[in-house]
């Protein structure tokens, strides 16, 4: 009796795992009256490298489309990919090289949408730190921010400093975070150089607190730090989640690539004021230079570069610890796919 009893104690928290479990299940998608419920997380919102994510719920393309979508904010970029892997949020947009970082862990994850073949980051010198260091060579020995460990800065760090032939031994790398808190760290000599966006990058540079060390907000400056293209800003996915929903990633992908050529056809000033006024707390006129700033580092129509990915893999080869074991069996053509915004801008042109 006491056997029973116990087994069905057993069944019943199996069930109960079971049914926890499977809420969070990425091929599971929430419907209400008859629009899917997706949740996208965003490494930082109010970054105007991810401004698209926002912009497209503020033109109405979400629900243009037939979707409703949430958008959750999450500094951290590692911390983003945890989330959608645990099944909380069924997407992130955060940076390309995570998916291939996820393959090398045996982890299915594809970018949908490709916004950017460029960084958008800025490697910022403090003011106190500038006489000093003005090339990446005189990155060693020094406290260097990065917005977590594991996280596309990490990796960018790495790379910069690795061509000229430092280790990770041979700096400190700090987590700040990103804006007041990346601000704090360099203000209060925290770190002597660290890896942001904009508008930090323009309310550090305004204020004369930093100087720009080295600037991956267009092609040509990625092309001389990093090699070649770096796509970055994507929106990814389980792969589960895309096999089991591709009309739903197909409208998800039609809305960014509606937004994307939206910007290409308005002006920095007409962008801004299209988002959240919050976002131009530093004030208006320096959020319309952080726009026009890095801006055009978007490419218009969302689609995957094969050199750009190319250059990712061959960094992270070198620089990733999860990925330079594991570099001959990753398959780039598992890590994105360009089906659905091809498929978009095909419809967009008729």
């Amino acid at each position: 009796m006491r056997y029973f009893r116990h087994l069905t104690i057993a069944l019943v928290a199996i069930a109960a795992l079971l049914l926890a479990t499977g809420c969070r299940d990425s091929r599971t998608i929430p419907m209400v009256n008859g629009r899917p419920q997706i949740t996208i997380m965003v490494g930082g919102l109010e970054k105007v490298i991810y401004l698209p994510a926002m912009l497209t719920k503020q033109l109405g393309f979400f629900e243009k489309n037939d979707v409703d979508v949430k958008l959750m904010g999450e500094q951290s970029g590692a911390n983003a990919e945890t989330a959608m892997l645990t099944g909380d949020v069924q997407g992130v947009i955060g940076f390309y090289d995570h998916t291939i970082d996820l393959q090398a862990k045996e982890q299915c994850v594809k970018s949908v949408v490709q916004f950017s073949d460029v960084p958008g980051e800025v490697e910022l010198v403090s003011k106190q730190d500038a006489d000093t260091i003005k090339s990446a060579k005189d990155l060693r020995g020094k406290n260097l921010g990065v917005t977590s460990l594991g996280s596309s800065t990490d990796f960018l760090t790495q790379a910069l400093t690795g061509q000229e032939g430092m280790t990770t031994a041979d700096y400190t790398r700090v987590k700040v975070g990103a804006g007041q808190t990346f601000i704090a760290g360099m203000n209060h000599n925290g770190i002597d150089a660290g890896m942001t966006t904009d508008p930090t990058v323009a309310q550090m540079v305004n204020s004369g607190d930093a100087k720009i060390l080295i600037d991956m907000r267009d092609e040509k400056g990625t092309r001389a730090a990093l090699g070649g293209l770096y796509p970055a800003t994507s929106l990814y996915m389980r792969c589960e989640t895309i096999e089991s929903h591709p009309d739903i990633v197909r409208k998800i992908a039609a809305a960014f690539v509606q937004t994307l050529q939206w910007i290409k056809k308005h002006t920095p000033e007409e962008i801004a004021a299209k988002m959240p006024s919050q976002y131009a707390n530093a004030g208006k006129d320096l959020y319309v230079q952080s726009i026009r700033d890095s801006i055009g580092m978007f490419n218009g129509d969302g689609v995957m570069k094969a050199e750009g990915a190319e250059n990712v893999l061959r960094i992270l080869s070198k620089y990733s610890r999860n990925v330079a074991p594991v570099k001959d069996r990753i398959k780039l053509s598992e890590t994105y796919t360009t089906q659905f915004v091809e498929e978009a801008l095909r419809a967009n042109a008729q």
